[in-house]
């Protein structure tokens, strides 16, 4: 299990480090949503994920909620295939955050 890592690169641009999953996502992990007040265009590079579960899938789908609520354009880049398999099956490979995993 990587402790999970939300990192600054600048210019709105976001690194996740660690893993996505049950166990490293929690109450703080869900309050730590400021970065998205970073700009009008957010971008989160998933890279660097190393391991996800569904809990990760409702953390990016909390995090475009929020995005939303505060007019800010969320884009995920490099969502790993774990994640975009959870997200087919739910429903959610039909949005547009979803449908590429790669830049």
């Amino acid at each position: 299990m990587s402790k999970l890592n939300i990192i600054d690169k600048g210019g709105g641009l976001f690194l996740i480090d660690g893993d996505l999953t049950f166990a490293t996502i929690d109450k703080r992990t869900l309050k730590a949503s400021s970065f998205l007040n970073s700009g009008k265009d957010v971008t989160i590079d998933l890279a660097q994920v190393a391991c996800t579960d569904s809990a990760g899938l409702a953390l990016l789908i909390e995090w475009l909620k929020r995005a939303r609520a505060r007019r800010t354009h969320l884009h995920f880049r490099n969502i790993p295939q774990q994640l975009l398999t959870l997200a087919k099956l739910s429903g959610f490979d039909k949005t547009s955050h979803f449908q590429s995993h790669a830049d």
